[in-house]
């Protein structure tokens, strides 16, 4: 796939974008500067609900039982196709994975084949999902029902470099709750249990397990709790872990490994110990092949230079529920390349990157990228027919 023929759809999405591209960038810089974590989306998912409800966008508030969330749809198609919006910032250094963008790109991508849905037998469906960071917003939106009517979802992500296919690692985080028994740390630390002690063991089992980890295997961690007071035996102490590997049955086998490592804390501090997952998990992108290489050549249309496939094979990134959506129905998560000097993602200098000309340039030419690959799925009789083939056989 070399080239893209030109069709007057393709053309009028992306005359569409440019219509409204002032309103887009003034849209990704808003969220920008008003960043908001996890489930508390609430000024973010307003805004991006914005431009599609003045269009005429039918908006559906709380989708999948999440307050952050929201399904916007237009047209009535037979052809429904999901555009992901996400909008959750981190802790501290805000948009540095660039979901402002993401969610701009989105609306942009949403609004253009909003002008050409009744032409195509398109249904556009713009789905806010929260909590992309932490918490799992569109496993748990899967789970509910909400992509159960869209035949293919796509959306876009930004990040060093243009990559069409992009994979991603399958990922789990718990934390894990060690109790013990407060007690004098000088006058009677003898009748102490020490759950600080509980989560040292622990960290060191875990130390000595990583030269023993699969390929792809991952393990960070972090400390939440370890004490109050020096002088106090401490009886409460938590970690907080996230766990990655190349595929879901290789994470199953690491959780199987960590398990034991902290069980070793609790055995041998004598502490109760209780692990919890922090939210589902996240499964390994599983990208379309014809919607990624039709992505592809997008992208080199528009004078951007994709890494080649085998690059994309064998480094995957970090980990997105959107990897939960493409194991169910076909779906893309393609990275558009920001210019951050050197930096990536979760990094400042990426979330200042996130609202300057060159992320400005990431939203116009992401909607653009994402609703002209729609465009080719729609026109293409044998991919339309088949992306409508696999939503009959998974509403059987």
């Amino acid at each position: 796939m070399s080239s893209v023929s030109a069709s007057s759809c393709a053309e009028a999405v992306e005359d569409t974008v440019g219509r409204y591209r002032d309103q887009l960038i003034a849209l990704s810089h808003d969220i920008h500067a008003e960043p908001e974590l996890a489930f508390d989306e609430h000024r973010s998912c307003a805004k991006t609900q914005a431009l599609v409800a003045e269009r005429g966008f039918a908006i559906e508030p709380a989708a999948g039982g999440l307050d952050t969330a929201f399904r916007a749809s237009f047209g009535s198609g037979p052809l429904t196709i999901g555009v992901c919006a996400e909008y959750d910032a981190l802790p501290e250094i805000g948009h540095a994975c660039g979901h402002n963008i993401i969610a701009s790109a989105a609306v942009g991508a949403a609004l253009a084949l909003a002008d050409v849905a009744d032409e195509l037998g398109l249904t556009v469906v713009l789905i806010g999902t929260p909590a992309e960071e932490s918490g799992g917003g569109k496993a748990l939106m899967l789970d509910a029902g909400v992509f159960d009517d869209i035949a293919a979802a796509v959306m876009m992500h930004p990040g060093p470099l243009d990559i069409a296919a992009a994979r991603s690692l399958a990922l789990a985080e718990v934390t894990t709750t060690y109790t013990g028994r407060e007690a004098h740390a000088a006058v009677a630390p003898f009748l102490g249990v020490n759950a600080a002690d509980a989560v040292t063991v622990a960290q060191v089992a875990i130390g000595l397990l990583r030269q023993h980890l699969a390929p792809g295997q991952m393990l960070h961690g972090i400390v939440t709790d370890g004490g109050q007071a020096p002088n106090v035996v401490p009886a409460h102490a938590e970690l907080r872990y996230t766990l990655r590997a190349n595929d879901t049955d290789s994470l199953s086998d690491l959780e199987d490994k960590l398990s034991g490592c902290f069980l070793a804390g609790a055995v041998g501090t004598g502490s109760d110990y209780e692990v919890q997952p922090v939210s589902p998990v996240y499964r390994e992108l599983r990208p379309d092949r014809w919607l990624a290489e039709t992505f592809r050549a997008e992208m080199q249309r528009a004078g951007r230079s994709p890494v080649p496939a085998d690059v994309e094979a064998a480094f995957p990134l970090g980990s997105t529920d959107m990897g939960n959506v493409t194991q169910v129905l076909p779906g893309i998560h393609p990275i558009v390349g920001v210019e951050a000097g050197g930096a990536s993602v979760h990094q400042p200098a990426f979330a200042a990157a996130a609202a300057s000309p060159s992320g400005d340039r990431a939203v116009i030419d992401g909607a653009v990228l994402l609703a002209r690959t729609v465009v080719r799925l729609a026109e293409t009789p044998e991919q339309r027919d088949r992306v409508l083939e696999l939503l009959e056989r998974r509403a059987a």
